[in-house]
């Protein structure tokens, strides 16, 4: 099975304390995801911020007319530093995904780090050519455009 890596920076214009209680909280992914995806929230165990051993289970459209199940749990969490989650059942053979928090000059240097794999070998690695790739780049991009628009830098 191939496995895949994907990482993304972006500063944000906050403290780290402010980021650790947006991005800590769940709910907030409908946020900062296209809505093409329409993802949805379908439970939250005991909804509060991130705690390890959490699990959330979503909906969400992985390519149009075709919407899945999501179940992730919270494997990891150090407060204002970093969380992972990790897919028990999804549209991937693997999902793990490290979010880092980073307190910088101005604000916070937020990191996302993925590793993943695709279902079904050889069909899997085409597809991943074919669109997955170009379609975490395009979730990943969204999510950067909707953060600078939530969290505008008060400088510019």
């Amino acid at each position: 099975m191939k496995v895949y890596s994907y990482t993304n920076k972006q500063f944000l214009p906050i403290a780290v304390t402010e980021a650790w209680d947006f991005f800590s909280s769940p709910r907030n992914l409908v946020k900062i995801t296209p809505d093409r995806m329409n993802f949805k929230i379908l439970s939250i165990s005991m909804d509060r911020k991130v705690y390890s051993g959490q699990i959330i289970q979503y909906k969400v459209s992985v390519l149009p007319g075709i919407r899945l199940r999501w179940v992730t749990e919270i494997k990891n969490v150090k407060e204002h530093d970093y969380f992972i989650d990790d897919q028990i059942t999804g549209p991937y053979a693997i999902w793990y995904h490290q979010h880092h928090f980073r307190s910088v000059d101005g604000g916070t240097e937020m990191i996302d780090e993925v590793s993943y794999a695709l279902p079904m070998g050889f069909l899997g690695r085409f597809a991943h050519w074919l669109f997955v790739k170009r379609e975490i780049d395009n979730i990943f991009e969204y999510r950067r455009v909707r953060l600078s628009e939530l969290f505008p830098n008060k400088k510019a």
